[in-house]
């Protein structure tokens, strides 16, 4: 198994959550989260100067799937979360060592 983590601009969130849904992957966490990477913010000008806003909003996805799911998970994220500009986000694959329920406490393959 694998964990997929993609950090994604808060507004491409639907997008990806539908195109999940039509992949057939329903089980995903959601955070929203702030950060930087290398957009490095944004610079709004006003009359008394410039205002940089360092740490950006963006919304991290946490899935676990098997690992024939892997890549079509990816490209779906991929295709759903692009924009084409910087501060799309960024995508992480981990993988998986064991899955517990907590209810039945059996290990899960």
């Amino acid at each position: 198994m694998k964990m997929v983590m993609a950090i994604i601009r808060p507004e491409r969130l639907q997008c990806v959550k539908d195109g999940l849904k039509d992949i057939g992957i329903n089980g995903v966490t959601i955070t929203h989260v702030t950060g930087r990477g290398a957009q490095m913010g944004l610079v709004f000008t006003t009359r008394v100067g410039d205002f940089v806003v360092d740490e950006i909003e963006k919304v991290k996805l946490e899935l676990v799937v098997e690992d024939d799911l892997v890549d079509t998970l990816v490209a779906k994220i991929k295709e759903k979360a692009e924009t084409g500009h910087p501060g799309d986000g960024r995508i992480f694959i981990i993988p998986v060592e064991q899955s517990l329920k907590i209810r039945s406490e059996a290990p899960e393959a």
